[in-house]
């Protein structure tokens, strides 16, 4: 008898615990449908939304389908207050993008080194401005700009290797 009870108390356990497991698949499969959804309604306005800019850095490329943003798109642009002078390479146009910042000089012209062997006008700037106690600061430029699209352009695909990347605009 006892084990009768045992029986059909361990088979009605494991019928319960099963039972949850069906609808939280029910749940995830909702939610990946909804994300789905999503990324197809993102993809469709990002196709709408896209012109032909063509840049040419130091090497040749091909034209980009970029998103557009004109001179709108103020994200990631900034300043640098105190001011900079540059210490290695040729002077800023308006628009640069800043892919590192190093205390030390030596690893600011270590990366400048490693983006112009891969063909990029990389130059080094050392500011006047302090940061957490720290003066001066080495900027690393890997690209510079007289219109902010191409520089938008040019952040954007350092964005792969540099995801801190960022707009410089030298008034």
């Amino acid at each position: 008898m006892k084990k009768t009870v045992f029986i059909a108390l361990s088979l009605g356990a494991v019928m319960v615990l099963t039972g949850c497991k069906s609808r939280e698949s029910l749940y995830r499969q909702a939610y990946e449908e909804a994300k789905a959804q999503e990324m197809e309604q993102s993809k469709q306005q990002a196709a709408q939304n896209t012109q032909v800019v063509e840049v040419k850095p130091a090497t040749q490329q091909e034209p980009k389908v970029v998103p557009i943003t004109g001179n709108n798109d103020t994200s990631d642009t900034r300043t640098i207050p105190g001011g900079f002078e540059v210490t290695s390479g040729e002077q800023l146009k308006t628009f640069s993008v800043v892919v590192g910042s190093f205390v030390t000089e030596a690893n600011a012209s270590g990366l400048a080194q490693r983006l112009k062997a891969k063909g990029y006008e990389a130059r080094v700037l050392k500011t006047n401005e302090v940061i957490n106690g720290q003066t001066p600061w080495y900027r690393v430029v890997a690209s510079s700009y007289h219109d902010k699209a191409s520089a938008i352009v040019s952040r954007d695909e350092l964005k792969a290797d540099f995801p801190g990347a960022w707009l410089l605009y030298n008034k």
